[in-house]
């Protein structure tokens, strides 16, 4: 099969087409054929080995996984002996975790790490689901605790995660804010935000608005400047990836270790959040799809063999939404 493989960490030129082994699913693993996946933050983290940190657990000297690509949509080919829930031809989405592989023709997954794909969506949209719209689902509802006439600020509101969590948060019941760019103003109303801030205008940080949830998914501002428009019993969330700068040896966890540190003695709750795949999650995405109050946003697709091309405009901070794969 083809897939696009890395055996060194840099830029998006190490990525490469190649053919390669199709896996073969084990008893509690599915094969699916993959129609579409989306690229996350995480891919360009992974690939480029950025933190240098972050290579303790993605491999010291080169990637553990060598196929890259987490996101995937496509049609199940065969099962393992104990998948029960799953048969061949059933449309699919899931998130592979650290495990990667989706930027190939097939993946083996785990059973419990895939759903059945919304119905309403195509494999594109449903690609672009899983890791992002899991991350906003746990941000917002399970970590941020967000409930009916709260309101939230979502620092990076134009992302791949932010686009998806101004219409959960929507959904949560709560008044929106989002911060973006000024190009993206229209795109974050659009998908339901009460109020917008251009962050090359205003800085929310100045504000007088005061907020509940706190949401951050960039990664670019002090602890001081984030909860400075918290209410004094506000919740931050932390989840900022950040985009590349030329490499680092710690990025946004330099942030996330301040976090820690001053969580325990102030009397906001400041809250990491790490983003886990599961059937359950997915069946939730899947829910809020199939009525209407989720639709992922795609800025761009590229074909399989363009995945550098895809990842380079991803690194850049050009994106917006969600850019996706198709194979």
């Amino acid at each position: 099969m083809k897939a696009i493989v890395q055996d060194r960490y840099g830029p998006p030129e190490t990525l490469t087409l190649a053919e390669v082994d199709a896996p073969a699913p084990a008893a509690d693993e599915v094969l699916v054929r993959v129609e579409a996946a989306a690229l996350n933050a995480y891919d360009w983290h992974a690939m480029r080995g950025d933190p240098r940190m972050a290579r303790l657990a993605m491999g010291r000297s080169k990637p553990r996984a060598r196929i890259r690509g987490r996101d995937f949509a496509g049609r199940v080919e065969a099962v393992g002996k104990q998948v029960r829930q799953l048969r061949p031809g059933d449309a699919v989405f899931g998130d592979l975790g650290d495990a990667n592989g989706a930027f190939a023709e097939y993946v083996c997954v785990r059973e419990t790490l895939v759903a059945p794909m919304p119905a309403n969506l195509t494999p594109q949209q449903a690609a672009a689901l899983p890791l992002a719209g899991i991350t906003a689902l746990m941000g917002l509802s399970e970590v941020g605790q967000v409930e009916p006439g709260h309101h939230v600020l979502i620092n990076g509101a134009s992302g791949g995660v932010g686009t998806l969590a101004v219409q959960l948060a929507k959904v949560l019941g709560a008044a929106v804010t989002g911060v973006c760019s000024t190009r993206n103003v229209d795109l974050v109303r659009s998908l339901g935000a009460d109020h917008v801030v251009d962050y090359t205008r205003d800085d929310f940080a100045r504000d007088s608005r005061r907020y509940d949830v706190v949401f951050d998914l960039v990664g670019n501002r002090s602890l001081t400047a984030l909860r400075r428009v918290l209410t004094p019993t506000g919740t931050l969330v932390l989840s900022g990836g950040g985009v590349y700068g030329g490499g680092s040896l710690i990025g946004p966890v330099k942030l996330i270790a301040r976090g820690r540190l001053l969580a325990p003695f102030v009397r906001h709750r400041i809250v990491i959040l790490t983003a886990a795949p599961s059937r359950q999650h997915l069946d939730t995405l899947r829910a809020h799809a199939e009525t209407g109050r989720l639709t992922p946003v795609i800025d761009r697709t590229y074909p399989l063999h363009e995945v550098p091309e895809a990842m380079r405009y991803l690194e850049g901070e050009h994106a917006r939404a969600k850019v996706v794969i198709t194979v």
